[in-house]
């Protein structure tokens, strides 16, 4: 095991994350060691990821919350999530690559909304896209005009996207015109939240990449909530969803200051 002696806070704080996605649970003295830090600043380490909703302290060090485990475990896998709904998600795709022009360089999160943004932004010229998603890099290998980065990490099966650590650090160094990110939940309170922690991380790393960020949910996201929020909607210039969303919610995303983008399907041929 490398030593961890020059961590920041914010990279202590993912490792430990990290570590108890993997473990359940940690021990202060444990992580006091391993971090090199003293056991104070580990309990503070550990009350902000409580406040966080990540963990729950228990006597000596912590465990996962509970509710997030569960959460996380109750993920459609993102494969079956592309059927759900896909009119309305392919309306959402087509508005997204609107916003996007030849030669720009654009982030794409994974999920099953995204991947309904490469679908079309496959058909532009010259785009320099960024993306942690095994689906989306699959979709927009088809079009050899685009330039396609691969962001390396952690494969999480259900999403078929990397997570971790390595993904953030990789996104640091990019700067993009576009950022389009998914969401499991889109609430005037708790902004764009996931119910998986690791995807969570990467998201916000993405949202920080991007000159102009781009939420993209279908209306049963609105209003709704996941357990770990990654952006407020002042941190977002446009959220993009669908004609069944409710005109009232609409205005009062509207009013907290986020440009809403209602789309709606093209029509069932006879």
């Amino acid at each position: 095991m490398e030593p961890l002696t020059t961590l920041i806070a914010a990279e202590r704080l993912a490792r430990i994350k990290e570590i108890l996605l993997q473990e359940g649970s940690v021990k202060t003295a444990e992580l006091a060691d391993r971090f090199r830090v003293s056991h104070e600043t580990i309990r503070r380490d550990l009350t902000l990821l409580e406040q966080d909703g990540v963990i729950q302290k228990a006597y000596g060090g912590a465990i996962l919350d509970a509710k997030l485990k569960e959460a996380m475990e109750a993920i459609v896998p993102v494969r079956r999530r592309k059927l759900q709904r896909f009119a309305e998600k392919d309306a959402i795709g087509l508005a997204a690559a609107a916003l996007v022009q030849d030669g720009q360089i654009v982030v794409l999160d994974a999920g099953s909304t995204t991947w309904c943004v490469a679908r079309h932004l496959k058909r532009l010229h010259h785009l320099t896209i960024i993306t942690n998603s095994v689906d989306v890099v699959q979709e927009c290998a088809q079009n050899g005009d685009l330039s396609l980065f691969v962001l390396g990490g952690k494969l999480n099966a259900r999403s078929m996207c990397m997570v971790g650590p390595q993904v953030e650090t990789e996104l640091k160094r990019y700067h993009a015109d576009v950022v389009f990110v998914g969401a499991v939940g889109v609430s005037l309170h708790k902004g764009l939240t996931s119910s998986d922690l690791y995807e969570a991380e990467v998201k916000r790393a993405m949202v920080e990449a991007g000159q102009k960020k781009v939420v993209v949910a279908d209306h049963t996201k609105l209003q709704q909530q996941g357990l770990v929020s990654f952006a407020a909607l002042a941190d977002m210039d446009i959220l993009i969803t669908d004609d069944q969303a409710d005109a009232a919610i609409v205005r009062q995303l509207e009013r907290a200051g986020i440009q809403v983008i209602v789309c709606a399907p093209e029509p069932v041929s006879a």
